[in-house]
């Protein structure tokens, strides 16, 4: 197999799937709502992904944050003069907001920022929002023993809590004059379909929105974000009445809601314009997206010109423009302007580029399947070929640049990225269809896939490899024990292995999630987790099994990853374990380079030929 590389510097040579991890990379920046020329951004222009502030009139940049396994959750207070950042440990994801001046300190910069909300005790996050001046600030938290609580801060006085519930719920918006809180909640006990409630500051109930009830199948709503304007009372609300994500408004004083219509295909988000007169649309459609903008007086729908890629962030500016962070699975990420020209350039080496992504249709037992196609320029099959399976399970892959794909790539192998059932993108009923049945309903769609793969004369049968992280991860090991001859070789980064272990480790809003896709806990429904579970197949894994986990990931935890390892040693199986201090995955560059370094060689090394 080949592998492209490159020289960087005097004398030190670095293959080019290594310069796409190490690459400085920047997020879209956010901006601080009445202090637009100040704004936050995350960057691993150090080797670790960090907060960075950015001073947009002077040109300044100052790292915010500075941790072992890097920092990405942060906000700008509306005046700009404080920066909220999000203290876990160690990538467990239990933690306190802490905050410290936009232009940084004075004098000595103090060991530790100070807590952001003094009296608040530790939790996972579930939303935030800042008011202006000495309005109020909103923060959402979850633990294991309370469920969900929402606590409304006012200056140096004691948080106070307006909401709790045992199901999942979080802070969705914060009005413009700070008099009205949007809640998304799952009190209904389905956690894949959120309604809404707006109070007040004082815990008092404004207005209810629920597509929950009433009708043969629950429908989601999600809070987009009230009107930038003093005194309106307009919320603009994601939902699904029409099989798919679309923006309505939601006038929350009067009830009145404006349906909009867009006549779009594929799911559709929305932001306002600063100004409140417009909607910033962004609009996702078999694997890609693109932007247009919405006139609230004409009710015209205009298009905004980008590249044939993905969209993944945008923001329209005070003066009208909009930036966007666009990327395609050949070209690497950049942040433009509508303006012209690019946004923000990360300092040193650049990201070389990949190969284009082909679309390929397959029927499946559950409709057509799209999947994603990337092959070494020039090469004929059958190749080796691995199958790289997303998380979430509510997501979906797209035609966006991703290092992981590009490196199996540049060692001669095709990518196979698949958009089974249960992935967003392609309709509610798609994305709600893994109910019950779950992980199996997925791997049908895998295997079809697989199928057109090899007789297509794209994929060596031989040489099958199937990967993924957090639930591709999963899928992995589900993948190895129900379908053991139809894969050579295994890789399963943070997955979960033991599904019942899994539910009563993890965090509380997965539990939620768990109960939702397998109608019941471990207790209620045991055959169903037991048909799920990986545990459950272990013994009928025949293919070389590479699993990797963080010792401090709430999401997949790591005594669930044992129990599955424990059995794999037992039987003598061949594997290899790899364990590392973080949580869900690693913000750190040299960590993450690392693991696709042993994810490659585990490979290589046990596939024939």
């Amino acid at each position: 197999m080949s592998e492209s590389g490159g020289v960087v510097g005097a004398g030190v040579s670095m293959a080019d799937w290594e310069k796409r991890f190490r690459a400085a990379r920047v997020s879209l920046p956010g901006w601080a709502d009445d202090a637009p020329q100040r704004a936050l951004f995350v960057s691993n222009a150090t080797g670790t992904y960090e907060l960075y502030a950015w001073d947009r009139d002077s040109g300044a940049q100052r790292k915010v944050t500075e941790r072992a396994n890097g920092t990405t959750d942060g906000a700008l207070s509306p005046d700009g003069e404080w920066i909220w950042w999000f203290d876990d440990k160690d990538g467990d994801e239990f933690g306190i907001w802490r905050r410290q001046p936009f232009a940084g300190y004075p004098g000595t910069r103090p060991e530790v920022d100070e807590p952001a909300v003094p009296g608040l005790d530790a939790s996972y996050p579930a939303g935030l929002a800042i008011g202006r001046g000495d309005g109020p600030v909103v923060v959402g938290r979850s633990t294991d023993e309370g469920g969900s609580t929402i606590h409304v801060v006012r200056g140096d006085a004691a948080p106070v809590e307006v909401y709790r519930h045992r199901e999942s719920a979080g802070v969705g918006d914060l009005s413009h004059d700070g008099s009205l809180i949007a809640v998304e909640h799952t009190e209904h006990g389905d956690a894949m379909h959120s309604a809404l409630r707006v109070i007040r500051p004082d815990g008092t109930t404004v207005a209810e929105l629920d597509d929950t009830s009433g009708g043969t199948e629950e429908l989601g709503l999600e809070v987009l974000g009230f009107a930038p304007v003093d005194g309106d009372t307009r919320l603009l609300v994601g939902h699904q009445r029409r099989g798919r994500w679309e923006p309505m408004v939601w006038d929350v004083s009067s009830g009145e809601e404006r349906d909009l219509a867009l006549d779009l295909p594929g799911d559709v988000s929305a932001e306002w314009y600063p100004d409140g007169s417009a909607l910033l649309v962004v609009h996702s459609f078999e694997a890609r997206s693109d932007m247009w903008r919405y006139d609230f007086v004409s009710g015209s729908l205009e298009r905004i010109e980008t590249p044939r890629g993905s969209v993944s962030g945008a923001t329209a500016r005070p003066d009208g423009s909009v930036e966007y962070l666009w990327s395609s699975a050949a070209e690497p990420p950049v942040v433009r302007s509508t303006s012209g020209g690019v946004v923000l350039d990360p300092p040193g080496l650049a990201a070389p580029a990949s190969v284009p992504v082909e679309d390929v249709w397959v029927d499946g037992p559950g409709g057509r399947i799209h999947a994603l196609v990337q092959k070494p320029a020039g090469a004929t099959g059958p190749l080796p070929t691995v199958f790289d399976i997303h998380g979430g399970p509510t997501w979906h892959d797209s035609d966006a640049f991703a290092a992981g794909p590009a490196a199996w790539v540049d060692h001669g192998f095709a990518v196979v990225r698949v958009n089974y059932r249960g992935s967003t993108g392609y309709g509610r009923e798609w994305t709600d269809a893994l109910k019950r049945r779950v992980g199996l309903i997925e791997l049908e769609d895998i295997a079809a896939v697989r199928e057109w793969a090899v007789t297509s004369g794209l994929a060596d049968p031989d040489r099958l490899v199937l990967t993924g992280g957090s639930w591709g991860g999963y899928l992995t090991l589900l993948g190895l024990g129900t379908q053991p001859d139809a894969w050579a070789v295994g890789i399963a980064a943070v997955p979960v292995a033991d599904y019942v272990t899994a539910y009563h480790d993890e965090m509380e809003a997965l539990k939620a999630m768990d109960r939702t896709l397998l109608g019941g806990t471990p207790e209620e429904v045991p055959e169903r987790f037991a048909a799920s579970s990986p545990l459950t197949y272990v013994d009928a894994v025949k293919a070389p099994v590479y699993v990797s986990a963080g010792v401090n990931d709430p999401r997949c935890p790591i005594r669930q990853v044992e129990n599955y390892v424990d059995r794999l040693a037992a039987r003598d199986a061949v594997h290899e374990v790899y364990r590392y201090d973080a949580g869900h995955g690693s913000l750190v560059v040299d960590e993450r380079v690392k693991q696709v370094s042993l994810e490659l060689a585990f490979a290589q090394g046990h596939l024939p030929g």
